[in-house]
């Protein structure tokens, strides 16, 4: 397949622009520093390492994502998941971060990314459209980041996907993201090595508005699979150091 390398910038809204280049070269030993992961509420997550540092899903406060601080950090690349307003508000971004929302392969600072769609609901698509999952290896680490993915995952998605050493998952339900036991299902056909529960309910949520369940619904469903909590919204990830079976790890927000 062709890489696609149909890109946009934040501080332009959502026009792509069709560009030869998306990033310069960056020094090959970054790659063993390791990668840092933090958490800035719902599904939004700053990846730094490998020479790069990649925001996915900044958000919009507003219904179950109220309480949490808009994600304003600086970033070279911006992933989207859908334009929904709890995965892909750009606005406002430091900086011109260069974005991508549209399912296809990317290249950017010598790092591939596969964009592959699912549909964001229940319904073939029909309520909210196509969510744009994101593959990608930083750091030495192999990345799948399901945004807000509603389906089951197909044969010719999982090839794409491939076994994820990380997998950043919606667990809390409504009409545009796996439920618990979705989520369960979904992480039986990856069999990640570390699961990161993404888009579920906390006290950032507006409680007359957010329809999305807590946590603890996956992982009581979830038990028999070691869970590992973080007093801290970062951790640090190294390819020498994951787990051979599946753990659970739960960041925390500090509001």
């Amino acid at each position: 397949m062709k890489r696609r390398q149909l890109m946009g910038y934040a501080g332009a809204g959502l026009v792509t622009a069709l560009v030869t280049t998306l990033g310069s070269h960056f020094e090959a030993d970054a790659q063993s520093s390791g990668l840092s992961v933090q958490w800035l509420g719902h599904t939004c997550f700053l990846f730094t390492g490998g020479g790069a540092k990649i925001l996915v899903n900044p958000f919009r406060a507003i219904g179950c994502t109220a309480g949490y601080r808009p994600p304003k950090v600086t970033a070279d690349l911006v992933l989207i998941s859908s334009q929904l307003l709890d995965e892909g508000v750009v606005d406002g971004l430091p900086g011109n971060p260069k974005l991508v929302y549209a399912p296809g392969v990317y290249e950017f600072k010598d790092i591939k990314f596969q964009g592959i769609a699912i549909d964001h609901d229940r319904r073939g698509g029909k309520q909210f459209g196509t969510n744009t999952a994101w593959s990608w290896k930083q750091a030495g680490i192999n990345i799948l980041h399901l945004g807000g993915a509603a389906a089951p995952i197909s044969i010719e998605q999982k090839i794409l996907m491939g076994r994820p050493d990380v997998v950043f998952i919606p667990v809390g339900g409504s009409a545009k993201a796996y439920n618990a036991q979705e989520a369960k299902q979904v992480l039986e056909v990856l069999n990640p090595k570390l699961v990161i529960p993404t888009h579920y309910r906390t006290q950032a949520a507006d409680a007359a508005t957010c329809d999305i369940s807590p946590l603890d619904d996956f992982l009581t469903l979830m038990q028999g699979i070691t869970v590992r909590r973080s007093n801290s919204d970062t951790i640090s990830i190294s390819s020498g150091k994951l787990p051979e079976s599946t753990v659970i790890q739960v960041l925390s927000y500090k509001f």
